[in-house]
């Protein structure tokens, strides 16, 4: 096992598994294992950095999604060859990050949160019991001139969102840094509606005009629901780009 000179602490407010990920990443660029050498076991690894199998396992699984580590039933776990690209974690964004990325300065103009009895098909998404409030995120956002997008978001119970969160910030930096819960994956679905009176109202523009809907629904690395998202845009203001490769 390579020498590590750097440890976990459990006196830091860093989830344990953002740190043992942290350290991962750093102990994976040893030339050995980037020559292929398999990494130490899940057990030794636990007990030299004093966290559980479960906390570890959790990162290993973060950088397996990412396409870092390659892990093989019966083998064990090495680093991925050829890895230089971006990870598939990075392909998405929050819209706050997606708009930071192209340098397109961003206001709010609406923000609202409130505890709500989900409608059936969000607590069926969620597979909750009828009675159980979820945690809903209102926000009408925007570039400086005028709104573009409405956004209505609902959360998971398990994740002890409070609604004293700063959603100012990004969203899954609050999840992950605040609440120890990462967002691996989300699948969306795009498509095209007409403005409603209300919606033409939030977004400035006319009843009838065209507004591009995307659901989108996030997991943990479990594929456990965290969101259940509803973003309506301005079909003049905003481009939905998707780049594909064949592999």
């Amino acid at each position: 096992m390579a020498k590590l000179n750097f440890k976990i602490d459990h006196q830091s407010p860093i989830p344990l598994y953002i740190q043992a990920e942290n350290l991962l990443r750093k102990l994976i660029e040893a030339p050995e294992y980037q020559e292929g050498k398999l990494l130490p076991n899940e057990v030794d690894l636990a007990k030299e950095l004093a966290i559980s199998r479960a906390t570890l396992r959790q990162a290993i699984n973060k950088l397996v999604y990412e396409e870092l580590l390659v892990r093989k039933k019966g083998v064990g776990t090495r680093v991925a060859t050829g890895q230089s690209i971006s990870s598939k974690s990075k392909n998405w964004l929050s819209f706050s990050q997606e708009m930071e990325a192209r340098g397109i300065p961003i206001r709010n103009f609406e923000l609202h949160i409130s505890w709500v009895y989900p409608d059936q098909k969000i607590a069926n998404f969620f597979d909750l019991k009828s009675g159980r409030k979820v945690l809903k995120l209102v926000r009408l956002r925007g570039r400086q001139e005028g709104p573009f997008v409405y956004f209505e978001s609902y959360f998971h119970p398990r994740i002890g969102m409070t609604g004293e969160e700063d959603f100012k910030q990004p969203l899954y930096e609050i999840l992950e840094k605040e609440h120890n819960t990462v967002a691996y994956i989300s699948k969306e679905e795009i498509s095209a509606i007409l403005a409603d009176d209300a919606m033409a109202k939030k977004l400035e523009t006319e009843k009838g005009s065209a507004i591009l809907l995307r659901k989108r629904f996030v997991y943990d690395a479990a594929e456990r629901l965290i969101e259940y998202n509803l973003g309506y845009y301005k079909a003049d203001s905003f481009t939905y780009t998707i780049e594909s490769r064949r592999e």
